[in-house]
């Protein structure tokens, strides 16, 4: 199989937005434009929903949020899409954030009555920054909301990107009729189904008739179109690629209504996969041996196996069931014979996958986030991304006879991220420190911990303000000043947690040689 003509059908993407913008919804009308169900399932509010397809962890039912990262491989046409759904809880954006260093473009859903909210606008602007491709999403048409000329100065003013509508809505929020598309001047009329379990029907509509049957509401978009044409907003590859502008879709998820259009242009416009750069810089081609990095680690997806599955992007070559693959970090050799291709919580073995794809590595021992793998000639990638913890607790396990349990647990979150477990060298796990981005991220935990290792813990707030990556020779210093705590975090980096904000900035600015770096922006080290 041609590897350069396989990776050119791939398109790798990550839906992102703020919490309850639609963004799951839209994950799964995708999976049924694409014949992927046959049925969608409604997402209501939180006490009357069916499972998202990509919503597999008992806690994201309960709360109605999308607290793990999924993965969905399907075909679409002539393409093969690999899809990441991320959650949009901000406490969760770390989980976020290391998707984005996997995907080559991505979906930014907003809900057309909140725009963009503060609390992810982080995260598009690590989008932005890193120059991905990003298709903007008006979604909710369907309800009232504001008016989309409004969005499109919001999306410039706050992110940088220049939106570039491709469909404009007819009619206001709340009385969605269609869209025109500007690329070709057609409208498109769409026809509400019941509870959108199933296509909308679409038809397209002369504009002699749209003019007589949709009165006041034609001429409004018309005279959109007319603005939008006079200033340029015209849909441009170019800089689209290069990351400075963002074609603009209006629709609704729920309804249906603009998301076949809005997955036509995942296919027609996102990137296909282009060779990565390794740790020097080099690009790696597209048709080298095979090579790939791990930028999720997720245990107990199926609870009947509660086995631990590594997903890695291909990123070179072919990848061909157990074939014989090495972790650069440890250079020891990694399973591959039970690879499998997700479906959120599902699974199928898998032959061959190729640059683009997610595979994913059942019980790869030793695998965490950031490695390389790589057959034939070494290879290293960049390590994975993290965000700066801004909330610490503390973690006892309730009954001491599961302290067993509580270890086991401890390990294997640590190593997902679902938290930083920072641990006393001296002491081990006996009274480790979590760290989290946000207070939900504990919940996940201790959830996790009493219902996947049956360790019911005890998880309180910890006096910590603020945290930095340090060195040995800055330890000895630092642990002669009160209020500071030299741990150790699971990669084997030391870490100086400060009691007062005001001290580590005193520190800094009186004893500039210590070593006191910033988490945020720095990737996961090695060991």
């Amino acid at each position: 199989m041609n590897v350069g003509s396989e990776a050119a059908r791939r398109r790798t993407i990550a839906i992102i937005s703020h919490p309850d913008a639609g963004k799951t919804t839209l994950t799964e009308k995708f999976l049924l434009y694409a014949g992927a169900i046959q049925e969608a399932g409604a997402v209501h509010a939180r006490g009357d929903r069916r499972g998202a397809t990509s919503d597999w962890m008992e806690l994201e039912r309960q709360r109605g949020i999308s607290i793990s990262s999924a993965v969905l491989q399907f075909p679409y046409g002539d393409k093969v899409i690999n899809l990441l759904d991320t959650p949009g809880h901000r406490d969760f954006s770390e989980d976020t954030y290391r998707v984005l260093a996997a995907v080559d473009a991505v979906i930014m859903v907003l809900d057309t009555a909140k725009g963009i909210e503060s609390q992810t606008l982080k995260l598009f602007q690590v989008c932005r920054s890193r120059n991905l491709p990003v298709i903007t999403f008006f979604n909710k048409y369907d309800r009232p909301g504001r008016d989309p000329l409004e969005l499109l100065d919001e999306v410039e003013e706050q992110i940088g990107l220049r939106p570039t509508p491709a469909t404009w809505p007819v009619g206001i929020p709340g009385d969605f009729r269609g869209v025109i598309d500007r690329r070709s001047g057609e409208y498109i009329r769409f026809t509400r189904t019941a509870r959108g379990a199933s296509l909308a029907p679409e038809e397209l509509v002369d504009r002699e008739v749209a003019t007589r049957e949709e009165g006041s509401a034609w001429q409004v978009a018309l005279d959109g179109c007319g603005l939008l044409e006079a200033i340029g907003a015209d849909v441009d590859m170019p800089s689209f690629l290069a990351g400075k502008s963002t074609p603009v879709f209006v629709g609704s998820a729920l309804t249906n209504f603009g998301v076949r259009m809005l997955l036509d242009a995942v296919a027609d416009y996102a990137p296909s996969p282009q060779p990565r750069d390794d740790v020097d810089g080099a690009p790696r081609p597209l048709e080298a041996p095979f090579s790939a990095f791990v930028f999720k680690v997720q245990a107990n997806m199926d609870p009947n196996h509660r086995d631990r599955l590594a997903f890695a992007r291909v990123c070179s070559g072919e990848f061909v069931r157990s074939m014989d693959v090495t972790n650069a970090r440890t250079a020891k050799p990694v399973g591959t014979k039970y690879a499998t291709t997700a479906f959120g919580s599902e699974r199928e073995t898998i032959e061959t996958a190729y640059p683009g794809d997610i595979i994913g590595l059942i019980n790869a021992a030793g695998l965490q986030i950031g490695d390389s793998l790589f057959a034939g000639p070494r290879v290293e990638f960049p390590g994975v991304p993290r965000f700066e913890p801004e909330v610490f607790a503390t973690a006892r396990p309730v009954d001491t006879g599961k302290f067993k349990q509580f270890r086991k647990g401890l390990a294997q979150l640590d190593e997902e991220g679902v938290v930083q477990v920072l641990r006393d060298p001296d002491m081990g796990d006996a009274d480790p420190i979590l760290a989290a981005v946000g207070q939900l991220q504990f919940e996940v935990f201790a959830h996790r911990l009493e219902s996947e290792f049956n360790a019911p813990s005890r998880i309180e707030s910890a006096g910590y303000q603020a945290i930095r990556l340090t060195d040995e020779a800055s330890v000895e210093r630092l642990r002669r000043i009160g209020g500071i705590r030299i741990l150790k975090r699971g990669d084997g980096a030391l870490v100086a947690l400060f009691e007062n904000r005001y001290r580590l900035q005193r520190l800094m600015s009186d004893e500039p040689e210590l070593t006191l770096i910033p988490i945020l922006g720095g990737v996961i080290q090695d060991n």
